[in-house]
């Protein structure tokens, strides 16, 4: 009796399991939209279960029963790679765009402005002065050739070069006005001596110099201001995320998908502490991008108001032509002066005297030369409109490394404004730990990247120091004085590890002297509510 009463006992506790509902949907829970999503990828089909299986072998994801194979999470690890490169890419690539395609195009008008004047000065002169100033064009030549070559980064002392291209001119003038004289090299080298202190050219040489040091100071250093941001931009993009990092990212963005959670988007804090754990680094950049930023600006300001190197290279032929006129009015003084100092020159034969004079003789022969005909832009724009929209770009580009961040989770994971349902790294639920800052330093206690504050990233450091120089160059700039080129050729493509520097070698800033060792991951629910910026870079409107 006792016999078939634990058997029926027995039976019916069989059953119950048998029918419990818990037990029905792990028997029966299937993976077909995790393995539709892992096939479409590309990946093999027959990595993926159609049911879940248990999940002892999985190194990253939570174990347990799982729909995700060995060889998936292997799989989805090195696709985790590519997607975090793509996303960090894409609004890098637009930024960069922006400054390459700004820089290419105050390039080209800078050139053609120069081609213009150049033109400009030629034809007015060849009208002008003839076969006079045919004999002597190679000094005008000479002229826009220094010129050129100090723009595009040449070893060109703008001052001396100035100095030396009045001296020359003097020189030939000075035949020209005196043409019954024969003068040897040596008089000639005389007479250059006192170009400051006769004035022959009024106060042409002097305003002139100003207003080209200027303006070429600040045009050079402008132009190379956006070449220089947009290969910082570049070599940032391309450095490689570290091994824990791309762990982060496929727990954020593929873990999931091994729970059967393929429609579950990660929630935002959590997105943010894995991009600023993973951006650690290019976070370091924000404060001198911002400082660089700010100096491109007053640079600007200065190329739209006194540095404007349109109002200077524009008339250039009739300052020059000016100068020229005030030494043919005031040759009698100018040359008694000289004549004193360098000694009375020998007389040239009578008929020589004569035929020199005829040559000389052009001073009836200059006309003011009609503002319609002169060029009044360059590469189909002009300096004002080029700054103005450089100006809205730059104010655009501040902040992009702090930025970054919120702005790849935006465009690529996170779940919006919900923040009850999104994967917060192990279920489907409100995330609970505090956001990081940005920057190096402040990933000590990230709870979801393990960051090594001790190793800055070279590469990193190498643009940081590069933002830091231009930035006073630009600041040199602004102040009218000159700066020298900076060659970046030998700088490094920017294709690093992202394991970082040795501490020994690095800038002090970042050299840190005690390794932290234990990070704590203690969920600070009082902060939950505090949501960080949801700003984010505006790629629309770059």
């Amino acid at each position: 009796m006792l016999r078939a009463h634990l058997a029926l006992l027995l039976a019916g506790t069989l059953a119950l399991l048998r029918s419990s509902p818990a037990r029905a949907d792990l028997k029966s829970k299937s993976c077909t939209e995790v393995r539709k999503l892992y096939i479409s990828k590309g990946f093999n089909q027959n990595d993926a279960p159609y049911h879940e299986i248990n999940g002892d072998h999985l190194k990253v994801c939570l174990q347990g029963h799982t729909c995700c194979s060995q060889a998936m999470e292997e799989k989805y690890g090195q696709q985790s790679k590519h997607d975090f490169k793509a996303a960090v890419i894409e609004p890098c690539n637009n930024m960069q765009h922006v400054f390459a395609s700004r820089y290419s195009k105050f390039d080209e008008f800078f050139k053609e402005l120069l081609k213009n004047a150049e033109t400009s000065l030629n034809d007015m002169f060849v009208r002008t002065y003839g076969q006079l100033y045919m004999q002597n064009s190679q000094l005008f030549k000479d002229f826009f050739v220094e010129l050129k070559k100090y723009y595009v980064g040449g070893n060109v002392n703008l001052e001396d070069m100035l100095n030396d291209f009045w001296a020359r001119l003097l020189e030939r003038m000075f035949r020209l006005v005196n043409p019954q004289y024969q003068f040897t090299d040596d008089y000639l080298e005389c007479v250059s001596k006192y170009t400051d202190q006769l004035k022959p050219f009024g106060d042409v040489p002097r305003k002139l110099k100003l207003q080209i040091t200027r303006a070429f100071v600040a045009a050079r250093t402008f132009a190379q201001g956006l070449s220089v941001a947009r290969d910082v931009i570049h070599k940032v993009s391309t450095v490689n995320p570290t091994s824990h990092c791309l762990k982060a990212m496929m727990k954020m963005t593929y873990c999931p998908y091994c729970r059967g959670l393929v429609t579950v988007k990660p929630c935002n804090n959590y997105c943010l502490n894995v991009m600023r754990g993973c951006l650690a680094n290019p976070g370091d950049l924000d404060s001198e991008w911002n400082n660089f930023i700010d100096a491109m600006l007053m640079v600007a300001e200065r190329l739209e108001g006194p540095f404007n190197i349109e109002t200077v290279m524009d008339p250039i032929d009739v300052k020059i032509s000016d100068a020229i006129m005030n030494m043919q009015e005031n040759s009698m003084q100018v040359s008694e002066k000289v004549f004193q100092g360098c000694g009375q020159p020998k007389p040239l034969p009578p008929a020589r005297t004569a035929r020199s004079a005829s040559d000389a003789s052009f001073n009836s022969r200059f006309r003011a030369y009609a503002p319609e005909e002169r060029p009044t832009t360059a590469a189909g724009t002009s300096l004002d409109r080029l700054v103005a929209d450089v100006k809205e770009k730059l104010k655009n580009a501040k902040k992009f490394w702090s930025l970054l961040p919120g702005t790849i989770c935006k465009n690529n994971w996170t779940s919006g404004d919900n923040e009850e349902e999104c994967w917060n790294g192990s279920d489907k639920s409100r995330y609970l730990y505090a956001v990081m800052g940005n920057g190096l330093a402040n990933q000590i206690n990230n709870p979801d990247v393990l960051v090594d504050i001790t190793r800055p990233d070279m590469v990193i450091r190498q643009q940081i120091m590069t933002l830091r120089v231009m930035t006073n160059k630009m600041k040199n700039a602004y102040n009218g004085n000159d700066v020298n080129f900076i060659d970046l050729s030998d700088e490094s493509s920017g294709e690093g590890s992202g394991s970082g520097c040795d501490p020994q070698k690095c800038t002090g800033e970042f050299n840190f002297t005690e390794v932290i060792k234990e990070r704590s991951r203690i969920p600070d629910v009082g902060k939950t509510d505090n949501k960080p910026s949801s700003a984010s870079i505006n790629t629309a409107s770059l």
